[in-house]
């Protein structure tokens, strides 16, 4: 069934209005009419069974009949990544969506190199994943910050898994024993960090930082190798 993010109050008998692009999708891809049903998520009040009210000249109404599934929390791990290529980044945000991060946040490092960013392309991106998905909630996707007051204002309750191409411990080895809670992936540029930046790193009290394997990843591949041995060592995949 079509599933659609409506950033509007679901309850039961309430009336909703899809964006123009949605009600297009909705009338002229889908060809839904007057009566079909569609399921319809806002991150708050769980997925709810519509169905179409109307069919206007510039739009639909959507009206919202039954709860079929309650919201639930979703693993409390955030992606940061530093801005790469259009389509790695694409790839990472859509990829990050899928696997269940609940927040992404763009950094700037040393080596990063100047690219053109439309940051509503990504929240579109993230979006579209979390429909096809079966997510009942859309991660935010932050614009860019700089590393170092990024690492300045952090909250050390949050741990940080500092990916480092040089080496660290066994990514899956190190996630179990430092425990589930609070956590966020960071994954470099291109270039990879500078010897101060990892030093850096390194040395904060609330960094894990962990290998990836034996070769020298892709920053997309990278983001979807650690949420995915996250996912696996301490997240929800069990649930």
């Amino acid at each position: 069934m079509i599933r659609l993010h409506i950033p509007q109050p679901l309850s039961s008998g309430a009336a909703l209005a899809p964006t123009l692009d949605q009600s297009r999708y909705l009338t002229q891809v889908m060809r839904l009419k007057a009566g079909d049903e569609l399921l319809a998520f806002n991150g708050k009040d769980g997925e709810w069974r519509c169905t179409v009210a109307e069919v206007l000249k510039k739009g639909v109404v959507l009206k919202a009949e039954a709860q079929v599934r309650e919201q639930i929390t979703p693993p409390d791990v955030q992606l940061v990544i530093a801005t790469v290529k259009k389509a790695a980044l694409e790839f990472a945000v859509e990829k990050a969506t899928e696997l269940g991060a609940a927040r992404i946040r763009l950094t700037t490092t040393a080596r990063t190199q100047p690219q053109h960013l439309r940051l509503d392309r990504l929240d579109a991106i993230a979006e579209e994943s979390a429909e096809q998905t079966g997510r009942l909630d859309v991660p935010p996707v932050d614009k860019p910050e700089k590393l170092e007051p990024l690492l300045d204002g952090w909250d050390a309750s949050r741990r940080l898994m500092f990916c480092d191409e040089t080496g660290g411990a066994p990514a899956m080895t190190a996630l179990q024993a430092a425990g589930a809670g609070p956590w966020a992936i960071l994954i470099g540029p291109e270039g990879g960090f500078t010897p101060e930046e990892r030093d850096r790193l390194r040395a904060l009290p609330f960094t894990t930082a962990v290998s990836l394997g034996p070769r020298v990843l892709r920053a997309d591949t990278a983001a979807t190798t650690a949420l995915t041995l996250w996912q696996a060592a301490i997240g929800d995949w069990d649930r």
